[in-house]
């Protein structure tokens, strides 16, 4: 059992703190999303349980204009009763890629295909209650097809340029998780930190 205190040691082999499923039942289910109440063995062999969100999972498009301004969105987001400017994104369909999500949802959003695709990184946004996985894209190569949103879908698309973005976020006016991490991602490429990723035709 940990004392609590830090090893000090992060090579050193972790502990293993798996907790085991005993039991799962399905607590409530939407239209969209359903959450399940597990019963769980604990690595101290105690049980508890666990209520968390099944989630189809998500792809965040970052699209690059020629001119290195980023196509954003700005739109109301029910739950929080406001307005948020963040990345296009959607939800997967079942069977889905996400790379055949982030394609299609960027065109309904933006209006938008692009030419270039790389994946840069995949964000799990909800550990302690969901299983949401995000897969993150940098795409460019931008040409503009006309928008294809969603019958009950109102958003507007702004190109901006990665300084505004970070004015944004140091301000606390860009509170989105996935938009935060996108802009950091960009800071590191626009700043050469990081070499940028490799596209593919797409």
């Amino acid at each position: 059992m940990s004392d609590g205190k830090p090893s000090g040691d992060p090579t050193r082999t972790p502990r293993d703190l798996t907790e085991s499923e005993l039991a799962s039942e399905l607590a409530w289910q939407g239209g969209f999303l359903k959450i399940r109440r597990d019963r769980v063995s604990l690595p101290d062999g105690r049980e508890s349980f666990r209520e968390y969100v099944v989630h189809p999972g998500a792809a965040v498009m970052i699209p690059l204009l020629d001119d290195g301004r980023i196509l954003v969105e700005r739109q109301y987001r029910y739950p929080l009763r406001r307005h948020f400017v963040e990345m296009p994104a959607g939800k997967l369909d079942p069977g889905e890629a996400p790379l055949v999500t982030a394609r299609r949802e960027l065109l309904e959003e933006t209006g938008y295909e692009a030419a270039e695709w790389a994946l840069l990184t995949v964000l799990h946004p909800a550990i302690g209650f969901a299983t949401e996985e995000m897969h993150v894209y940098l795409c460019r190569g931008l040409a503009h097809t006309g928008q294809q949103l969603d019958d009950d879908e109102h958003l507007d698309v702004e190109a901006v340029t990665l300084d505004w973005l970070i004015g944004e976020l140091r301000a606390g006016r860009l509170t989105d998780v996935k938009t935060q991490i996108a802009v950091f991602w960009l800071d590191k490429l626009f700043s050469g930190a990081w070499p940028w990723p490799a596209f593919e035709r797409g």
